[in-house]
């Protein structure tokens, strides 16, 4: 069965997630990892430093602060 792929109508509506992981120790609080963010809409990248074993509740807290408060989502589905 063949799925199609929903098309975002704002930025930072679908993101696509992916690790970097492995980097050596970088900044003052030694970050080992990235997540990478992209949105779908604009195809503008975000790079996010963190640890990789950062819990997945480290990471939304991240996410939350640095990619929903950030952007227009906050705006968007906060009203």
């Amino acid at each position: 069965m063949i799925i199609q792929i929903q098309e975002p109508k704002s930025p930072w509506e679908i993101a696509h997630m992916d690790w970097v992981t492995a980097l050596p120790p970088a900044g003052d609080r030694s970050y080992n990892a990235c997540l990478v963010l992209v949105d779908r809409y604009s195809q503008t990248p975000m790079f996010l430093p963190c640890h990789k074993d950062d819990t997945a509740m480290d990471i939304a807290i991240m996410i939350f602060n640095k990619v929903i408060s950030d952007t227009s989502l906050f705006q968007k589905y906060h009203k």
